[in-house]
């Protein structure tokens, strides 16, 4: 038996109810009935961690589960956080002015680019082996092999057994991720991403569309190495739809975090012009993902063009907040988070906050995992590993939010310390990319504004 994970229609029905209760819908009387229905009719709610329950749902609920995703699409949020690009930028009062044209890169600034791609790949690496266990986990595991806080690799060497029982690793990362046997930075999607918005940029340039995107998806992106929104889009491009319909049909998941994961290299092809970047990633994100989803994308790509050509944390996360609609939940997230990091020198008492007041949102939401990236770059002040040691430390998507922290960390330093690197060799399952090296990937990016300038 096959259970394909976030695409089963019964399992679907329980996330798009949590997604009713996050952007306003929830109080809607019809919502309600909807609920009342699929609870009645034996329907569950969403499984709190796993992407599909353990075994197949009769037939007539699965019908019933289909009809009921179908009647909630048919109700709008009616919260004001538009998903058009226009609208998003008329909301925007700050929004940055256009760069006019690109400029040569400075040295130093050219090395942010190779330290964006390194601190990336880093980040990601860290909260690899800890992914899906939470903060009280991460913490027992850090203070039993003397890594608390966080500032270097995972270990299982010296891990109590109770310990690593009660709190087992992410088993398809342990073997690849902690200190005793990285080899190279492993597969992930938070990579294959870059990877793919590299491809779009050298296939198709500054002019590339959604369409575009789409067709490298289909051309380059194995089925398999889709989860959550980009699985429900990549699934609606196969039956035909084409975006936007692709991110909003039978796809609870579209303000999760996979959007914000793909949009690093966005930024890195613009180098100080965060409108730019943004306006990129959001071609991108409509893919998959909608209002929040593709505020997070905007978000990031924003603050990693900015990253390139900044003298601190604060002038990254105005330029990143300058491209997010001031009254959308995201936007108020990430400034309460600011606020709180700010203010507190102790990051678990930062955490603290931040699960208070986002700890009901799923672990691969955009608006938590964004207010925990937000709060990390300004706990960490410009330090790699206390950066991203804070982002995985705090929980939620260890691997997605300390790979973004790592990318702004690592350009803003221009580098990462050398106990972050490792052997030059990046594992993919993407055609032409198995084995490629950071510093190639760091090259070619640089390669794109060159091509600009001719």
């Amino acid at each position: 038996m096959i259970r394909l994970t976030w695409v089963q229609p019964e399992d679907l029905v329980g996330h798009e109810l949590r997604q009713a209760a996050e952007d306003g819908r929830g109080a809607l009387p019809e919502v309600a009935a909807v609920g009342d229905r699929w609870h009645a009719a034996g329907g569950h709610d969403a499984p709190p961690r796993a992407g599909a329950s353990p075994g197949p749902a009769p037939e007539e609920l699965r019908a019933l589960a289909e009809g009921l995703l179908d009647e909630l699409a048919a109700i709008p949020s009616p919260l004001p956080e538009p998903s058009e690009l226009d609208e998003i930028v008329a909301s925007c009062p700050d929004w940055p002015a256009l760069r006019p044209q690109a400029r040569p890169l400075t040295r130093p600034e050219a090395g942010r680019v190779r330290g964006a791609w390194w601190g990336r790949a880093a980040g990601c690496l860290l909260g690899k082996p800890v992914e899906k266990i939470p903060r009280e986990g991460i913490r027992a595991i850090a203070e039993a092999t003397g890594n608390w806080p966080i500032r270097g690799w995972f270990t299982a060497k010296g891990l109590p057994p109770e310990i690593a029982e009660r709190w087992p690793w992410n088993r398809r990362s342990a073997g690849t991720s902690l200190a005793e046997n990285i080899d190279g930075v492993p597969e992930d999607d938070d990579l294959n991403y870059a990877l793919l918005a590299l491809t779009v940029l050298e296939r198709h340039g500054r002019g590339f569309t959604t369409e575009d995107v789409a067709r490298t998806w289909l051309d380059a992106l194995p089925a398999g190495r889709v989860f959550t929104a980009e699985r429900a889009a990549y699934r609606n491009l196969l039956t035909g739809l084409e975006p936007p319909a692709t991110a909003v049909h039978h796809n609870p998941f579209r303000e999760w975090i996979g959007a914000l994961i793909r949009a690093d290299v966005y930024g890195w092809a613009n180098p100080g012009d965060p409108a730019t970047a943004a306006a990129w990633a959001w071609r991108d994100a409509r893919l998959s993902h909608t209002a929040n989803g593709i505020y997070g994308a905007m978000f990031a790509a924003a603050m990693c063009a900015q990253a390139l050509v900044a003298g601190g944390v604060g002038e990254v996360i105005e330029a990143g907040l300058s491209v997010v609609p001031p009254g959308s939940r995201l936007a108020g997230a990430v400034r309460q988070a600011v606020a709180d990091a700010a203010a507190e020198p102790d990051f678990e008492r930062v955490a603290d906050r931040l699960y208070a007041r986002r700890g009901h949102l799923h672990w691969v939401h955009t608006v938590n995992n964004a207010a925990l990236l937000a709060a990390a770059l300004v706990h960490g002040a410009g330090d790699f590993a206390a950066t991203v040691g804070a982002t995985v430390a705090g929980g939620w998507d260890t691997d997605s939010a300390a790979a973004t922290a790592g990318s702004i960390a690592g350009a803003l330093a221009g580098g990462v310390p050398g106990r972050w690197t490792t052997r030059d060799r990046l594992a993919s399952s993407l055609p032409g990319f198995d084995g490629v090296s950071i510093e190639s990937l760091a090259a070619r990016t640089l390669a794109l504004g060159e091509e600009d300038r001719r």
